[in-house]
C-alpha cells in the first residue's frame, strides 16, 4: 500500500485498528467460546487504545518516550494460513486462525511502515505497535497450539 504523507498512514491507521477493536468486540459478545471472550475483550481494549494513540500521535509520544521493547518470540503458526472471513458461528480453531493473520498483518504493517518514513516520533510509534501486534499474535498462536494439542493434533 502506498501513502503520499504520513497523515494517509495515520488516517489509515486509525481506520485499522477501529476496525480490529469493532473484530475483537463483535467476538467477545457474540461468540460461545469463554476462554477466549476475555481475551477478545482484552483485545478490543488495546485495540481502542492504539486507536487513540494513531488519532492524537502528537499527543501521545511522550508516553512512549520511556517503553521498554521486549522480544516476543513468533510461532509462526499464521505464516502458514491464509485468510478467512468471519461468519457468526464459525468454528472456534477458525476464529482463531483468523484473528492470528488479521495480528500477523498488521505486525508487518507496522514493520513496513516503520521502515519507510524519516521521521524518528513516528518510527517509535510503528515500532511501539508492531510489538503490541506481536503480543496479539503470540498470545493467539499459544492459545491456537493448547486447543489444537487439547484436540489431539
Amino acid at each position: 500500500m502506498d501513502f503520499e504523507t504520513i497523515e494517509d498512514i495515520i488516517t489509515y491507521a486509525v481506520a485499522k485498528e477501529k476496525e480490529a477493536a469493532e473484530f475483537y468486540e463483535n467476538l467477545s459478545k457474540n461468540e460461545e467460546f469463554s476462554v477466549a471472550k476475555k481475551t477478545f475483550a482484552e483485545f478490543a481494549i488495546e485495540e481502542r487504545k492504539h486507536e487513540a494513540l494513531f488519532a492524537d500521535l502528537g499527543n501521545n509520544l511522550a508516553k512512549l518516550e520511556n517503553y521498554e521493547y521486549k522480544w516476543i518470540p513468533d510461532i509462526k503458526r499464521s505464516n502458514y494460513m491464509t485468510e478467512l472471513t468471519y461468519e457468526p458461528g464459525m468454528a472456534y480453531v477458525d476464529i482463531l486462525r483468523m484473528a492470528m493473520k488479521r495480528e500477523e498483518q498488521a505486525l508487518q504493517f507496522y514493520n513496513d511502515i516503520g521502515a519507510k518514513v524519516q521521521d524518528e516520533q513516528f518510527i517509535k510509534a510503528c515500532k511501539f505497535l508492531a510489538q503490541e501486534e506481536a503480543k496479539h499474535k503470540n498470545i493467539l498462536e499459544t492459545i491456537y497450539d493448547d486447543h489444537m494439542a487439547q484436540m489431539g493434533d
